[in-house]
């Protein structure tokens, strides 16, 4: 069973960061984990597309 857990656009770029290489690599994996719905966002994000 998955955990789901509340993130503000802030939290998943601070843990994504920890991870990746570059600049580049992180606005693709935030991008695609939020527009695959793998992720949603709460706050001033909510329901956001990006592009």
């Amino acid at each position: 069973m998955e955990t789901q857990s509340q993130l503000t656009l802030l939290d998943l770029i601070e843990a994504v960061a920890e991870v990746t290489d570059s600049e580049a690599e992180l606005v693709s994996v935030v991008r695609h984990l939020v527009n695959s719905g793998r992720v949603r966002l709460i706050g001033n994000f909510r329901g956001a597309h990006i592009d």
